[in-house]
């Protein structure tokens, strides 16, 4: 768990395992912080008037993990007061009303915090290579192209919500 002392952490995860609310928002908490802002994005049972049963995430590791260290860099430079940023992504299958990612973000005041998740969400989806896989009740599995994404190709697309 985060507190006061020392500097400014940047936690980023990818994982198979269930991510926790929890564990994000106590790694972000700071003493001298007045604000946690998290963001939550979950599988939906529903797409365009079918029926998800799950999603499956993939990920090319090294580089998604690079693009979210660039993305904690934005963030700092664009909201300087920001204390700590934490970023999990679940990859593999997530069963519906599971997270699939959890972004907290710690700062002195919430319009900061605030601002900085919904920068972080979008600009993840925008640019990380994370790649959703939508298995429907009665059709085949289908990679999914997120229209965020800005680098989308044949299996193009990012990220939950």
């Amino acid at each position: 768990m985060a507190q006061g002392g020392g500097g400014p952490l940047d936690l980023i995860k990818l994982t198979t395992e269930k991510l926790s609310t929890d564990t994000v928002s106590d790694s972000v908490r700071c003493s001298s912080c007045g604000a946690i802002s998290l963001f939550i994005g979950t599988t939906r049972d529903n797409f365009e008037g079918k029926r998800v049963v799950q999603l499956e995430y993939e990920a090319y590791v090294p580089m998604a993990e690079s693009e979210l260290k660039k993305i904690c860099t934005a963030i700092r430079a664009r909201w300087p007061t920001v204390r700590h940023i934490c970023v999990h992504h679940r990859l593999g299958v997530v069963p519906i009303t599971e997270a699939s990612v959890i972004i907290g973000i710690s700062s002195p005041h919430r319009s900061d915090s605030l601002e900085a998740v919904k920068f972080c969400i979008d600009t993840l989806k925008a640019t990380v290579p994370i790649w959703k896989k939508e298995l429907y009740e009665s059709e085949e599995p289908c990679w999914k192209e997120n229209k965020e994404c800005l680098w989308a190709g044949s299996r193009g697309g990012t990220s939950a919500s």
